[in-house]
């Protein structure tokens, strides 16, 4: 059984669990209806076995609506990924997915942070940068499904 992770919610009927094997199934649905090219249960599951992964689900009731990943290698955090369904965004989910990311990331002694988003994901980048997140850099071509560039953001603690 996974652990209740305590901190902030967006609501009471929210809270957040570390992501496990049985939750693979609906963060995939999630994946699916989020992302052109979406991960596979494969790569997710390679990511639970990951000793520098740091999955996380938000569940209401008894349904994940929402699920956020990163990796910790030395002192920097990567946000690898971040998705809310799309019956449960515009509530908070987000940010608090990305607040815990941050305080086991700082909890762990990660200086920074770092993220890959689309220029064209206005939302993603709203929250990110709502978030102290800058943008620093730029991947030419990196989104192979379209060929679209990555902006790099980054948050230092």
């Amino acid at each position: 059984m996974a652990a209740k992770i305590t901190g902030h919610k967006p609501d009471s009927s929210i809270y957040f669990l570390s992501m496990q094997a049985n939750h693979l199934s609906e963060v995939l649905a999630i994946e699916q209806e989020s992302f052109p090219t979406p991960w596979s249960r494969y790569a997710f599951y390679g990511e639970l076995l990951n000793d520098f992964a740091y999955y996380i689900v938000a569940i209401c009731g008894d349904k994940v609506v929402g699920y956020a990943g990163m990796w910790l290698i030395t002192d920097e955090s990567h946000i690898t990924n971040l998705a809310v369904h799309p019956d449960y965004r515009q509530r908070g989910i987000g940010r608090y997915l990305m607040q815990e990311l941050e305080n086991q990331s700082v909890t762990l002694g990660a200086k920074s942070m770092t993220l890959e988003v689309r220029p064209s994901n206005s939302i993603a980048k709203g929250l990110y940068s709502s978030m102290g997140f800058f943008q620093e850099g730029r991947r030419r071509g990196y989104y192979s499904d379209t060929g679209e560039d990555a902006l790099i953001m980054w948050k230092r603690f």
